[in-house]
């Protein structure tokens, strides 16, 4: 039997406008994350979505509704989510070796655990830049370290946000491989923001399609495609299809939602 993880129940997010109107980012999201599972959203641009991972995160909090992991309440960050930003937030103080560490070091459990960041910098194809500093990492070291930073606390769930956004298509294939040698080593939960359909497909286990706001998932839709994907096999274009297809009905809504 798949074990929840994460459970979502009923999650409403509303901003207000200038004039002091309500506007519904999500609206009465429901979803279950599996453990152990890769699952990834995707919808139109202010669809939500990362509003979502940072409810998931503890960065923000919804009007209404519930977001739970292993049924404890998600009301602040914590270790055990590890968020990955669209950039790399790195210090460019500390080194590479002592970015990643940071979070140990806060935590004052450094010293007994200091094998996991040479383990973690290994995995990453990071060794050799222990010394090195953000400023002389290209972009896609950068967040291979920031990656390595948020599993060394070894989280329940990994939360990324378009991190492979700004890297170029070789970078972003080879990092794409890389997440996939991570969870296939650690079968770490991991939810993924990302607008793009190849990606999702690539890395899912499952993919959760987003209505134009106010947010809501519309589909979800199970990748059955095993792990070895080829871009270019049958099945994978047709699931790509599928998502296009889907994306397009997700993104035919209504105006804006706004309530006095």
């Amino acid at each position: 039997m798949t074990e929840v993880l994460i459970d979502i129940k009923n999650v409403n997010r509303i901003y207000r406008d200038d004039a002091g109107h309500k506007i519904y980012a999500l609206r009465n999201v429901n979803l279950q994350i599996l453990r152990g599972e890769i699952i990834s959203f995707i919808g139109p641009s202010g669809c939500g979505k990362t509003t979502l991972l940072r409810l998931l995160a503890g960065l923000d909090k919804p009007q209404s509704g519930s977001l739970s992991i292993e049924g404890k309440i998600i009301d602040k960050p914590h270790f055990e989510r590890g968020f990955i930003f669209q950039q790399p937030a790195l210090f460019p103080w500390n080194t590479v070796e002592e970015n990643i560490s940071a979070p140990l070091k806060a935590r004052k459990i450094y010293a007994e655990n200091k094998h996991k960041a040479a383990r973690y910098i290994s995995m990453m194809g990071l060794a050799g830049f222990e010394k090195s500093y953000p400023h002389e990492l290209s972009g896609g070291m950068a967040q291979r370290a920031a990656i390595a930073r948020a599993l060394l606390s070894e989280p329940k769930v990994l939360l990324l946000d378009e991190p492979l956004g700004a890297l170029d298509a070789f970078k972003r294939s080879e990092l794409q491989n890389n997440l996939i040698e991570i969870w296939q080593k650690t079968k770490t939960t991991m939810a993924l923001v990302t607008h793009d359909v190849d990606e999702a497909v690539y890395l899912s286990s499952r993919i959760a399609v987003m209505t134009s706001r106010p947010g809501k998932i519309s589909k979800i839709i199970n990748v059955e495609l095993g792990q070895n994907r080829d871009r270019n096999d049958d099945g994978f274009i047709a699931l790509r299809k599928e998502i296009l297809k889907e994306l397009r009905l997700a993104s035919i809504s209504p105006q804006p939602e706004y309530n006095i």
